[in-house]
């Protein structure tokens, strides 16, 4: 499948990726955006599915998303918010790479096994960046997982203190210089 696939990072970082899973679970229903042709963005309600291994985007036969995908497989996921402005478990967002699946054996089987009516398009994340931002204290937290860097939290304080940035496996250090990149 894909380099930088769910398993991947799951191997790369099991806490932060049970964390993300979990938020994701919390709803069935989250946005996704992708590119029109012209290069503008399109936002679109999507479920998402994590299951062996991978990150499954499913979509509606034909559907502008996947139409989108299929020409730029550039997208944004964002978790569903929920209701009230609380949050307690912080905001998700994945970036990452499209790769549609068009093998009709695993189509069939991924179709069996989540009940999928046919036709319907298939497509599994090659990630780039998962980010999941919360509140800690006072702290405003953002953790960033990209497969390059590995895992990065920086905190920043509802003051004028400089964003702080966490030793890996760590508690807060050192000031970062420009900030979060949220």
């Amino acid at each position: 499948m894909t380099t930088n696939n769910w398993a991947a990072f799951e191997k790369a970082e099991p806490e932060f990726a049970a964390a993300v899973q979990a938020r994701f679970a919390q709803f069935p229903h989250h946005v996704l955006g992708t590119l029109r042709k012209d290069g503008s963005p399109r936002l679109a309600g999507l479920n998402v599915d994590i299951r062996g291994g991978e990150l499954w985007l499913g979509m509606m036969a034909g559907s502008l998303k996947a139409r989108d995908l299929q020409r730029d497989p550039r997208f944004a996921l964002h978790t569903n918010p929920g209701a009230g402005e609380e949050m307690p478990d912080g905001d998700v967002r994945i970036s990452g790479r499209a790769v549609e699946q068009v093998d009709p054996p695993e189509l069939h089987r991924y179709a069996e096994e989540t009940d999928t009516p046919h036709p319907f398009h298939l497509f599994h994340a090659d990630l780039t960046e998962v980010v999941h931002i919360g509140v800690e204290g006072d702290d405003l937290v953002v953790r960033t997982w990209t497969p390059a860097r590995g895992l990065r939290t920086i905190r920043r304080g509802n003051d004028d203190e400089p964003p702080r940035e966490d030793p890996p496996g760590g508690t807060p250090a050192d000031p970062v210089p420009g900030g979060p990149a949220s």
